[in-house]
């Protein structure tokens, strides 16, 4: 069966909640990568909020200035079911951007 493989790209993420990903029917992530584009230290929060609980996939993640971090390696993956959703944010204004993949309805 193919797969149906996406990104999303998320630019000057800064101090509010910004949705990464809105999961349709049983998405993979498969690489969440973060990017400091300013010039001083900030930190990081990537989480999934199901049902009103947030659940942390990173928590206060230091990015040094002009650094970046990838959440998800070695093949790992997290699976997102309908309506769950991935946020981002950051202490500092404008300062994230987020490149993520994923497999969208890898199940049906």
């Amino acid at each position: 069966m193919a797969q149906d493989f996406r990104n999303t790209l998320a630019r000057e993420i800064g101090t509010g909640d910004t949705t990464i990903l809105t999961a349709g029917n049983y998405d993979a992530v498969i690489g969440i990568r973060c990017c400091n584009i300013v010039a001083t230290t900030i930190l990081v929060d990537v989480y999934i909020t199901n049902t009103a609980t947030n659940y942390y996939i990173a928590k206060n993640v230091s990015i040094p200035p002009n650094s970046a971090i990838e959440l998800i390696q070695g093949g790992a993956k997290i699976v997102m079911k309908l309506g769950d959703v991935l946020y981002a944010k950051s202490d500092t204004a404008s300062s994230l951007d987020i490149v993520t993949s994923y497999i969208s309805q890898i199940s049906s």
